[in-house]
């Protein structure tokens, strides 16, 4: 038997670029590509005729707005669009809007004719520090969370503060969840959140974008694949996403911080060197944000959609805070880690 070895090392480079103005100067960023723009209803509404004409076209798609949307079905809908449309490789797809669109545009730009380029602009707090960096792109199947998708850095991301000015506080807690499970990896992070009196100020937040985006490119540049460092970045979310998925009502955001609070009592429970007294602190900061209380999850039926994710081995695997900085991995029976919510959401 002949046995050959290729090697091939993906080399992606992703510009960020964070200012004032972008949305009137985004046919700058085109580099000479015709652009294919995904948006959504919202968006389109508040930002479609300045978008056509900062791109001089009209060509694009526009889908439903939400979670909902994030299916195999929107993303062969727009996949069907673009080839009837003539979308080729002398295109880029360009993304404006929250984490659902930046996750349908990645997805169909890595797809699309074995890969177009693709351009995300975001538009919400949750995508400016969390989807629209490390290239992570997908849609939910079969009731699992992101169960379909790719690593594919974007070209380009373009960040303009002007975006959070409409967005409802819905939105802003759903950013500041990603920010607290950042804050729970950077101990100068989130001694700033503890410290701020009004966590829903604009102009503390936008000042807090690159610190958040900084942290992740580090870890995402660390472990671009998701094979190992890159798991701190799931810290809290095996509980979220199937709080997530049981719960259709709630924003992702708010589920991380729940995720946060019921990992944060799972680390006091098993983990070995974890600081209490750091823990109380962090629960605070989720509590100060959260519109409502952890314990109105539905933490057994969210148990039973853990079996299914990605991160487990031979039992349910959970990236919970452990100290300031740092994180731990616990590996649970299903049982245990059944139990223990349960008895963690009738002690809060």
């Amino acid at each position: 038997m002949n046995e050959i070895t290729i090697k091939a090392e993906r080399e992606e480079v992703c510009n960020v670029r964070i200012g004032q103005g972008i949305l009137s100067n985004l046919s700058r960023s085109l580099e000479g590509k015709k652009p294919f723009l995904l948006t959504d209803e919202n968006v389109f509404r508040l930002y479609g005729s300045a978008l056509w004409n900062a791109l001089k076209t009209e060509d694009g798609y526009t889908m439903s707005a939400g979670e909902t949307s994030k299916t195999p079905e929107t993303l062969l809908s727009l996949l069907t669009f673009m080839a009837q449309a003539g979308v080729d490789r002398n295109h880029v797809l360009i993304a404006v809007g929250g984490g659902v669109v930046l996750d349908l545009g990645g997805l169909a730009a890595a797809l699309y004719m074995r890969g177009i380029d693709f351009l995300a602009v975001p538009t919400t707090l949750l995508a400016d520090v969390d989807a629209a960096i490390g290239g992570k792109s997908a849609v939910d199947y079969c009731g699992v969370k992101n169960l379909l998708g790719v690593i594919r850095q974007p070209r380009t991301v373009l960040i303009d503060p002007d975006f959070l000015k409409t967005l409802p506080r819905r939105e802003l807690v759903c950013g500041l969840g990603e920010m607290v499970k950042h804050a729970a990896l950077s101990g100068g992070l989130f001694e700033k959140l503890c410290a701020q009196e009004d966590l829903f100020d604009l102009d503390f937040l936008f000042s807090l974008i690159p610190e958040n985006m900084r942290l992740k490119a580090e870890i995402v540049g660390r472990d671009p694949f998701d094979r190992g460092a890159r798991m701190a970045l799931n810290l809290g979310h095996t509980t979220a996403h199937a709080i997530e998925m049981t719960n259709g009502g709630l924003s992702h955001g708010a589920c991380v911080l729940c995720g946060i609070v019921y990992e944060a009592e799972l680390a006091k429970r098993f983990a070995a060197n974890c600081d209490g007294e750091y823990l109380r602190r962090l629960e605070a900061l989720c509590a100060r944000i959260l519109p409502f209380s952890p314990k109105d999850a539905d933490v057994a039926a969210a148990a039973r959609l853990a079996r299914l994710d990605k991160k487990n081995g031979e039992g349910v695997v959970c990236i919970c805070p452990a100290a300031k900085g740092e994180y731990t991995r616990l590996e649970l029976p299903f049982s245990q880690y059944e139990g223990a919510l349960c008895e963690i959401r009738r002690s809060l």
